[in-house]
């Protein structure tokens, strides 16, 4: 951890640390800040001298190293701090709000939310959609002030509490479930009505989305199906599955409607929960703990205590 003289350290050398993070150059740092790109080298030296460490690793993109994601971090919290407060003395704005959430609870229960910051004025969301098991990543790095995450313990300076749990249920098109009907358990052809699980073609949403072969493991497949289609939008995934081009675990509050019209079937009586938490920067911030209060209005909702 960095050992700064704080008073040596103005909000105009992290305005522009932050800026080089977030643009990847001096130069695009320069033009987001509307200053020239010396006077943002100016600005990183004398950052970097206060640390006693280099703050930013100069290639292409510029990144900040180890100890310059420290003051990112630092900078990005001052910033909400110093917006809030210009806002209400002076009504300038808008507010960020970076957040991260994964595509499912954005589609399952997220959008209450969203219609809660509506209603918000001089506030502007900032979602980042990341898996919910590496969202956590984004608070460490400080691109995010708080996430939804499957992570239950709490980033260095944040702090975390249980959401609930989304459910997931295995479903398919009717037709493709009579399709691919009719085998054991493991999967092998037979006279009985279980899916045929180690020879249906399945929706995953990217590499790292390891639901479907989380289920295919509880019935003892442990190789990759014969057919793997990749779609990485969670409305388009739930449109995919819904259209027959291959089964999915989708989100059970996404699902209900279908489910009961028929438009959908489920291929067994397996579940899967993923707890959920919400994780958020330790800050003294009205705009911040609004949105949090707003979560878990929806979280109640929607998702399994």
């Amino acid at each position: 951890m960095l050992n700064l003289p704080v008073v040596d350290v103005n909000q105009a050398q992290l305005d522009a640390l932050v800026a080089i993070a977030e643009h990847g150059s001096f130069e695009a740092a320069a033009r987001s800040l509307h200053i020239t790109p010396s006077a943002v080298s100016q600005r990183i030296r004398a950052l970097e001298a206060t640390a006693g460490q280099v703050l930013i690793s100069r290639g292409a993109p510029c990144r900040a190293t180890a100890q310059g994601e420290w003051l990112v971090r630092l900078g990005r919290q001052t910033r909400l701090l110093y917006d809030e407060a210009g806002q209400t003395l002076t009504g300038a704005g808008p507010v960020e709000l970076p957040v991260a959430v994964n595509a499912d609870s954005l589609a399952a229960w997220f959008r209450d939310v969203l219609g809660t910051v509506a209603r918000w004025d001089g506030t502007a969301l900032r979602l980042h959609v990341e898996d919910q098991a590496h969202s956590a990543e984004l608070l460490r790095s400080g691109d995010v002030l708080a996430a939804v995450t499957s992570d239950p313990v709490a980033v260095q300076g944040c702090t975390v509490e249980p959401l609930g749990s989304l459910r997931y249920l295995p479903a398919a098109a009717p037709w493709f479930a009579a399709k691919w009907s009719g085998g054991d358990a493991a999967g092998a052809a037979g006279a009985g009505g279980a899916p045929r699980w180690a020879a249906m073609p399945v929706v995953v949403f990217n590499a790292k989305d390891d639901l479907q072969n989380e289920l295919l493991r509880r019935y003892g497949v442990t190789g990759a199906p014969p057919v793997v289609h990749q779609v990485p939008a969670s409305a388009d995934f739930y449109v995919a599955v819904r259209s027959g081009l291959g089964w999915g675990v989708l989100p059970e509050p996404q699902a209900r409607a279908d489910l009961d019209a028929g438009a959908l079937v489920r291929l067994s009586g397996d579940v899967v929960d993923v707890p959920l938490y919400w994780q958020r920067w330790r800050l003294d911030s009205p705009r911040l703990a609004a949105l949090t209060d707003a979560v878990r209005v929806a979280a109640a909702r929607h998702l399994l205590r």
